[in-house]
């Protein structure tokens, strides 16, 4: 287990790409999540967290997980009077047929992505919800 969470944080700290999903089990695929950070870098023990926490979006709808999905978690230090306001999280979700986004301004990024995930949460299930209707639609009329 160490060795798999190990490999993790060397590829998002040498590509600045990583997969969460890779230390689970073999048969579920890998999540393609990218993650850029301007005026911050994130320790070792908030990139597993924000992994875990962009991960659990998997579990509501399959389409997260396919190869033409995307995710995206932007974090960005701003010199601002308000230090509850000095940390601006933006994750982007990319999804076949439509872009999910939520941004949260927090002091730390972890918290930030965690509110960005508590935003998206809602968006996502009524994506699956949209989708799951147009396909018995169109099940409905082909028969």
């Amino acid at each position: 287990m160490q060795n798999s969470k190990e490999a993790i944080l060397h590829a998002a700290r040498r590509a600045s790409t990583w997969y969460a999903g890779c230390h689970t089990s073999p048969s579920t695929l890998p999540m393609n999540i990218q993650h850029f950070e301007k005026g911050l870098q994130y320790n070792d023990r908030q990139l597993l967290q924000i992994a875990r926490k962009v991960g659990k979006l998997a579990t509501y709808c399959k389409c997260v997980k396919d190869e033409s999905s995307a995710i995206r978690v932007e974090a960005e230090r701003r010199n601002t009077k308000k230090t509850r306001d000095s940390m601006k999280v933006t994750v982007t979700v990319e999804l076949p047929g439509k872009v999910l986004r939520a941004e949260s301004r927090r002091p730390d990024p972890v918290e930030g992505v965690d509110r960005c995930i508590e935003k998206l949460e809602p968006q996502i299930k009524r994506y699956k919800e949209t989708r799951m209707s147009r396909q018995k639609r169109s099940a409905r009329s082909r028969s």
